[in-house]
């Protein structure tokens, strides 16, 4: 009998490891594969490149996901009927909050909700939240490596560079009065894929650049920046350390 094949990322079903990491851009990826022993490539489609290997002999699968909530949901899905029961994604954002500066790194408690794909998939007011368990993993490893961080709240939005104002459009100033550290793209859906698949979310996300004041730009979004790539790195040692003390229980990996 032949293994399902899934129709998106070209995964087989049994193929992911129950750890995994996840990030946008796929040669992220790559980097974090860097850090696995005995790494290999599973397979490459549109905007998923997908690795698998070791580390501190914990087997983990890192997925690429791209940009935005509706491709990003699809890689979570079809990693999930693959295999995975933990996934933490390792990404980047945007600062709202003054104190929270390019190199910082953001530990995601929930994300305010503010995407297309959610409307569409849940119903409103459905809260997309991390699991408690790799929210303090992650948090406890980013006290270890003294690298300045930040745990709360972020917004999950669709659009990246400013269009016209809409009913729809967050306001940075009213979000960063209500405590929410960062914006980003890609947590509200992969914590909503989740709950509703019984499966451990979590994430921690180096900041990129503060938009509070100034909104995103192609003048001044500068995610190439050394204090970026430091914190990425960081990020990466630290959500693969939290995976490592979080292991999924045997009876737990079990079908129901």
């Amino acid at each position: 009998m032949s293994t399902k094949v899934l129709p998106v990322t070209g995964l087989k079903v049994g193929q992911v490891s129950p750890a995994v990491l996840v990030c946008g851009d796929p040669a992220r990826a790559t980097k974090i594969a860097a850090h696995l022993n005995e790494a290999v490539l599973l397979n490459e489609r549109r905007e998923y490149r997908l690795y698998q290997g070791t580390f501190q002999g914990l087997t983990v699968t890192v997925c690429s996901h791209g940009v935005g909530a509706p491709g990003a949901a699809i890689a979570f899905e079809e990693l999930i009927v693959a295999g995975a029961k933990q996934i933490i994604r390792v990404g980047t954002c945007g600062g709202l909050q003054p104190d929270v500066q390019s190199g910082d790194l953001v530990i995601v408690t929930a994300a305010v909700q503010n995407t297309g794909y959610g409307r569409e998939t849940v119903p409103p007011g459905y809260p997309a939240a991390a699991d408690a368990e790799l929210l303090l993993a992650l948090r406890d490893r980013a006290t270890h490596y003294n690298h300045p961080h930040h745990t709360g709240i972020v917004i999950t939005r669709d659009n990246f560079y400013a269009g016209v104002t809409t009913v729809h459009t967050p306001d940075y100033q009213l979000l960063s009065a209500a405590n929410v550290l960062a914006v980003e793209m890609e947590c509200a859906a992969l914590f909503i894929v989740g709950s509703l698949r019984g499966v451990a979310t979590a994430a921690i996300l180096a900041v990129d650049g503060n938009v509070l004041s100034g909104g995103e730009s192609m003048d001044t979004y500068q995610p190439n920046r050394q204090v970026v790539a430091a914190a990425v790195e960081v990020e990466i040692q630290v959500a693969l350390e939290a995976l490592q003390r979080s292991v999924v229980p045997p009876s737990s990996l079990e079908n129901p």
